[in-house]
Order: structure tokens, then C-alpha cells, then sequence
């Protein structure tokens, strides 16, 4: 039984040896043809109005973003989880937010017949999806499937790493996300680095994260979305009004959390004076 236990043992570790030396060859012909680890670069630092304790989203620009969203993005990416009745909140009416609610629409209960049709959507109704399904979104799109944009903002964001985290406990940077999504659409264009092979079909991006190229091609190009309030129109002021609007889709009530946070601050502050006040008065008089 001994002699059978070390003959497995040896023909296992031949087989491990094997397996690692045909994936050292694979990884070296890999290497001599192409190098594994290019930089990323990190997006810059932007300054938003919802930035810091006392940030603030702006009305203009959400509605800005919320425009680009509607005439550009939402050709390909949906917005699963955001209502349209919370449009209100961007300073919209009610009879505005149902005017803009039935411009889409989306399936309906099935009818007698069993078939689903499709009706105007309602501002209960949340922002539909382009495509029918998982497979009709990667079919259209090279086989990628588009995420949905309902909390990109909060899910794509740069690891930021020691000590930078550290500091960000004390400046509150949370707009790693907005940050990313502007340089990701401000960085199309860009040459690849030397030895770098760009798969056919897909777009270097020097701050795409995933991988070294990406299926999206650019999206946004100067003078593409008309503004009605004056603002460039600009492939830059694009990008930071569509990050805005995804900030915003993904935390909806930023605003109210800063100023309930700033409220309890407030409250712990008073409450630990008054616990010293009372400490000191009723130990005033035992000696010690």
C-alpha cells in the first residue's frame, strides 16, 4: 500500500510539473509577443457641487445629464432601478415627469391572449431596458452587455490605495465614481502604448479599468447634445453632466444624508459638553 501511495504521489507532482511547465512556456511566448501590465492612468480629481459635508447637487446640471442620458446613452444602457416619478427631485413637475414618462415604454401585463404588449410608461414605472433581454443586448453589442446605469456611479471607482484612503476619512472624497466615468469618456482618442495589441472591434481607453481596451466605442463628441441654458456644449462639460446625473441616480438622497450627518455632529458635540458640565457638578463637592 505504501509502494501504491508513492507511486501516486510521484505520477501526481510529474503531472503538476508538467501543467506548470507547459503554462511557464505558455505565459513566456505570451510575454515575448506582448506585454501583460500596462499603466492606468488616474482620473483627476474634479470639483463637484456635491463634493464634501455640504455638498449639493445642481438642479441644471442633473437636468443637463438627464438629457444626454435620454438622447445618447439610453440607446444602449438602461436605468433598471430609477423611477421616473423621482425626476421631481431634478426639479421637474408632476405633469413634466408623466409628459416624459410616456415618451417611453414598457411591457404590460399580458392580455387576453396571453401576449404582452407594450404601453406608455407612467412615472410609477422605472426607466426601461433597450433590449428584450441579457442576449439581445450582447448580440447588438459584440457580445458585451451594457451595464446598467442605475448605480455605475457608485460601483466603478479607482482604488485609491495607502495613504490616500486614509485622508479620504477626513475630506469625505466620495466621487471616485464621477471622477472615473469623465475620464473614462474624456479619454477616447488616445494612441495605445508600443507592443500593446488592441483586439479588432474593440477602443483603448488609457483609464478603462476592466482591461486594456473596451467594446464602447467614444459616445460623446463636441457640439452632439443641444443645451437650452447656454452651457457648453462640449465633449468635457458633456462628460461632467452625465457623471453629475449618475451620481445622482445612484444616491438620490445625498443631500439629506449630509444634513442629517451634519446634524448629528452637532447633537454629539452639545451632548458630550453637557455630560461634562453635569460630570463636573455633581463630583464637585466628593473629594478626591
Amino acid at each position: 500500500m505504501k509502494k501504491i501511495l508513492l507511486g501516486l504521489a510521484a505520477a501526481g507532482l510529474g503531472t503538476l510539473l508538467a501543467f506548470g511547465g507547459a503554462y511557464a512556456a505558455e505565459e513566456e511566448g505570451h510575454n515575448a509577443a506582448e506585454p501583460t501590465h500596462f499603466p492606468i492612468k488616474k482620473p483627476a480629481e474634479l470639483d463637484w457641487t456635491f463634493a464634501g459635508p455640504f455638498g449639493h447637487y445642481d438642479k441644471q446640471q442633473l437636468q443637463r445629464g438627464l438629457k444626454i442620458y435620454k438622447e445618447v446613452c439610453s440607446a444602449c444602457h438602461s436605468m433598471n432601478l430609477v423611477a421616473f416619478r423621482s425626476l421631481e427631485e431634478l426639479g421637474y413637475t408632476e405633469a413634466q415627469v408623466k409628459a416624459f414618462a410616456a415618451e417611453y415604454e414598457v411591457p404590460d401585463a399580458p392580455n387576453a391572449d396571453g401576449e404582452i404588449v407594450n404601453r406608455k410608461a407612467i412615472p410609477a414605472d422605472h426607466f426601461p431596458s433597450p433590449y428584450a433581454n441579457a442576449q439581445a443586448a450582447a448580440a447588438a453589442n459584440g457580445g458585451a452587455v451594457p451595464p446598467d446605469f442605475s448605480l455605475i456611479a457608485k460601483a466603478r471607482a479607482v482604488e485609491r490605495g495607502f495613504p490616500l484612503f486614509l485622508a479620504d476619512i477626513f475630506t469625505q472624497y466620495q466621487e471616485g465614481g464621477p471622477d472615473y466615468i469623465h475620464a473614462l469618456l474624456t479619454g477616447f482618442g488616445e494612441t495605445p502604448p508600443e507592443g500593446m495589441q488592441i483586439p479588432e472591434g474593440t477602443h483603448y481607453n488609457p483609464y478603462f479599468i476592466a482591461a486594456k481596451s473596451l467594446a464602447m466605442a467614444q459616445p460623446l463628441q463636441d457640439g452632439q447634445v443641444t443645451y437650452d441654458d447656454g452651457s457648453p456644449q462640449t465633449l468635457d462639460q458633456y462628460s461632467k453632466d452625465i457623471s453629475a446625473f449618475l451620481m445622482w441616480a445612484a444616491e438620490p438622497h445625498l443631500e439629506d444624508r449630509k444634513k442629517t450627518g451634519f446634524r448629528v455632529m452637532v447633537f454629539l458635540v452639545l451632548f458630550a459638553g453637557l455630560v461634562y458640565v453635569a460630570k463636573r457638578r455633581i463630583w464637585s463637592d466628593v473629594e478626591h
